[in-house]
């Protein structure tokens, strides 16, 4: 079971768990992930949710339900004879967040409640959740190890480390194996460029390709670990496919100033726009950079080098 399946990180886990071999269901509730993502892994017809729970031998390799996780009843329902879940539904977003505190608390953190006790009640043996490397905050110490304090700074981080403590709390008291997931910038196709709260790459990369400067906010010398897609999507696959459980960083290891990203976005795009600064954006950690020891216990390894990773980013921008 993949909720968010239909969105970008979770669009990408999918399939690449169907190419493995696995049966896969994808909870979405289209709020942000789009249809289109997942088109092309369906069978011709989509099933309505009762009929996932009571005809499971007609489902093919991957099947999708439109629903949420704020809906217990649907995921006590949807869960049964699941053995993962991985719960990437979430407003992934902190300006929204700090717009809109209560959306973001309801999609968060009580539908990671609900993914935790549906997948209690229904004998999930793993749940492997997508945290944030928000939870960190600004911390003077770089680069970031998970047994660090968190300083979570904006309504986002919150709901991501109250969802960490969930599942902690459901590990020791319940019995139900959780993995905890702290993605670092994660980047590559399918994520919006369209959306009023765009991450960097794909804002980057849309107005790049437009002729327009790209815009960025502060003076561009905070640091990200930018993370392809694909490298997270096989933490996630390690993570439950180990015996592991608790908290993993998940990033490449090294940081890159906005400035620096720019510039090697306009480098590999061969045009010749400069970038334009505005003021800051409330929230935003200073500096972020993983430590990813811990990670490699599981066998993580992420193959991509930033410079790779945008150029597949741009090519299949480019293409649709």
């Amino acid at each position: 079971m993949v909720t968010g399946g239909a969105g970008f990180i979770g669009s990408h886990l999918a399939g690449e768990l169907a190419r493995r071999g696995y049966h896969v269901v994808i909870l979405d509730d289209l709020s942000t992930g789009k249809k289109g993502n997942i088109t092309a892994l369906l069978s011709p017809t989509l099933h309505h949710p009762s009929s996932i729970t009571h005809h499971t031998s007609r489902l093919s390799s991957v099947d999708f339900i439109e629903g949420s996780v704020t809906d217990l009843s649907l995921l006590q329902d949807v869960f049964r004879g699941a053995d993962v879940v991985f719960h990437q539904a979430a407003v992934a977003s902190v300006p929204r967040s700090i717009e809109n505190p209560e959306l973001t608390h309801r999609a968060n953190l009580t539908g990671t409640l609900n993914v935790l006790l549906a997948g209690h009640d229904k004998d999930v043996k793993k749940v492997v959740y997508a945290s944030s490397s928000s939870v960190y905050g600004d911390t003077p110490t770089l680069p970031t190890s998970e047994d660090m304090p968190p300083n979570p700074l904006s309504p986002y981080a919150v709901t991501k480390l109250a969802g960490e403590y969930y599942c902690q709390v459901f590990r020791q008291v319940y019995g139900l194996a959780t993995v905890c997931l702290r993605y670092f910038n994660v980047y590559g196709p399918r994520q919006d460029p369209d959306s009023q709260h765009a991450a960097v790459v794909p804002r980057f990369i849309a107005r790049v390709a437009a002729g327009q400067a790209p815009v960025i906010f502060g003076d561009g010398e905070q640091t990200r670990d930018f993370t392809f897609v694909a490298d997270a999507v096989e933490a996630n696959i390690l993570a439950a496919e180990s015996n592991a459980t608790g908290v993993f960083n998940v990033g490449r290891g090294e940081s890159t100033t906005i400035n620096d990203l720019a510039e090697m976005l306009i480098g590999l795009m061969g045009k010749s726009v400069r970038p334009v600064h505005e003021g800051p954006r409330p929230g935003d950690p200073r500096h972020g950079l993983a430590d990813i020891s811990r990670a490699t216990r599981l066998g993580y390894s992420p193959e991509y080098s930033l410079q790779r990773g945008l150029q597949e980013t741009i090519g299949v921008m480019r293409d649709a």
